[in-house]
């Protein structure tokens, strides 16, 4: 452990941001990290707790414990080698994963967790400083090739860990640029894409073919990948939305969140605006904004709308308000129900809960306001929440621009899938379980969120590393990569 009296001594202190009014006119990160003294305090807080639930409650079961101490020690470089070997990309988590290890910490009973996420962006951050990171290449080759479809974190993650095995990895991509949803899902203002960028790199150095522009199923056939690979895994996303199920869908200024957010990373990226739009121009300036989904995402589209001047942003969830805190005594150490606030909601946001959206209306084919009601949620005889409507509580929300970020219900239905031919699961995902991440088709593995679902980016770096070792111990009939 770090400091014997640690948490009695030290009170949890975070990162903090740049004042709202100032961030909001650029996309630049504006997250502060702590100073060495205050983040070598942060790390000392991390006690000696027996069990430490926050290797469980991290989904790549970063040795969390461990690298605290390192830093209290200011040790960062063994602090790391701990957490690059259990995490391919901390800068990305430590940005963007919504940290499930905190919610785990044994201080968190008290309400004051380690400030783990912190300590681990500032680890990684150090290390890109320090030019500790570099490649490894293999020492030797195994003559083995192999194709990862989709360049999400779930596929940079099995392409490094294969290269590294001594593979010949080529990494395909359908977009114009690697990164997948982290490239074009993430807002630059929570994550730079530079970062993405040296990753790719370090792979290239360690051995990984980057092939963008290359939609497999279209560009490239599934059978064809199979007969110049010796085993093909799938690691795209769950890029198949939710849709807004009411009349008038179709008018003009309602998107799905992930059209919004891609152009304006487009346009972050340098891309004229013929490229980033090229179904239409997408922009919140000067229009009232109403963002239907209460998860990141919509956070995302709310922190977009704002640097984008939108007149007025008002986000609505069909769910009830959630209590402002857990009970501690029923859901810790798991992820609990409460309310969430982010960044966003700081920038000049409404919200508002138990809204059930009914119509949109419309003048000259375009969206001027959404007609809503209150939802009211009961429990049927199968004892399922089942939705209704509030009697005479309808009313109506101005809105030029409906953003919808409802969340994705499995991966596309499209030619990949089709010419893939593997079994899909009751919610349409690609069957094959966490052990070997088999397909239903020989030599062909699946991972990330086209096996699991919609998730999070630990999660699909968990899946990504755990598939390389699967797709190795398939190959060579032994590994040495950590699952």
């Amino acid at each position: 452990m770090g400091k014997i009296t640690g948490f009695l001594e030290i009170e949890r202190h975070d990162r903090g941001y740049e004042k709202a009014a100032e961030r909001v006119k650029n996309f630049k990160e504006f997250t502060k990290p702590l100073p060495a003294e205050a983040l070598k305090g942060q790390a000392a807080r991390c006690m000696d707790c027996g069990i430490p639930f926050c290797h469980d409650g991290c989904p790549v079961n970063n040795m969390i414990p461990d690298w605290n101490h390192l830093v209290y020690r200011e040790q960062f470089q063994d602090a790391l080698t701990v957490l690059h070997s259990t995490n391919n990309f901390p800068e990305f988590t430590g940005r963007i994963c919504p940290a499930p290890c905190e919610a785990s910490c044994t201080l968190n009973i008290d309400d004051s967790p380690v400030t783990i996420k912190t300590i681990e962006c500032a680890i990684v951050d150090r290390g890109w400083q320090e030019g500790w990171i570099v490649p490894e290449p293999p020492s030797t080759k195994t003559g083995k090739r192999v194709a990862v479809v989709g360049s999400g974190p779930a596929g940079l993650a099995c392409a490094q860990q294969l290269a590294r095995a001594g593979h010949a990895v080529t990494l395909f991509e359908k977009n114009d640029r690697v990164g997948g949803l982290l490239r074009y899902g993430i807002p630059d203002f929570k994550m730079e894409k530079h970062l993405i960028d040296r990753r790719m790199t370090q792979m290239a150095a360690e051995g990984v073919e980057f092939r963008t522009g290359v939609e497999v199923g279209v560009a490239v056939t599934v059978d064809s990948l199979m007969g110049k690979f010796e085993a093909v895994a799938l690691t795209g996303g769950a890029e198949w939305p939710r849709d807004l199920q009411v009349p008038n869908r179709g008018l003009d200024g309602i998107h799905f969140a992930m059209d919004f957010l891609t152009q304006q990373n487009k346009r972050g990226a340098g891309d004229d605006e013929a490229t980033a739009a090229r179904t239409g121009t997408i922009s919140a300036k000067g229009k009232h904004v109403v963002v239907i989904g209460g998860g990141d995402t919509g956070s995302d589209c709310i922190g977009t709308s704002a640097r984008q001047g939108a007149a007025s942003i008002t986000q609505i969830e069909i769910m009830p308000k959630p209590p402002v805190k857990e009970n501690k005594a029923m859901v810790w150490p798991d992820w609990p129900d409460k309310l969430r606030s982010s960044h966003a909601h700081d920038e000049g946001c409404e919200r508002d809960w138990s809204v059930l959206t009914k119509d949109a209306v419309g003048e000259n084919g375009r969206v001027v306001a959404l007609d809503c009601a209150r939802a009211e949620w009961t429990k049927g005889a199968d004892g399922r929440m089942q939705l209704g409507e509030a009697p005479d509580s309808g009313f109506q929300l101005k809105a030029d621009l409906v953003l919808l970020a409802m969340g994705f219900l499995g991966p596309r239905k499209n030619a990949l899938l089709d010419q893939a031919g593997v079994t899909l699961d009751q919610r349409g995902n690609i069957a094959a379980n966490t052990v070997d991440y088999r397909t239903s088709r020989d030599r062909l593995f699946a991972a990330g969120d086209m096996r699991r679902g919609q998730s999070l980016v630990v999660w699909a770096i968990r899946e990504g590393r755990q598939c390389a070792r699967a797709v190795d111990q398939f190959l060579m009939g032994t590994t040495s990569l950590p699952r």
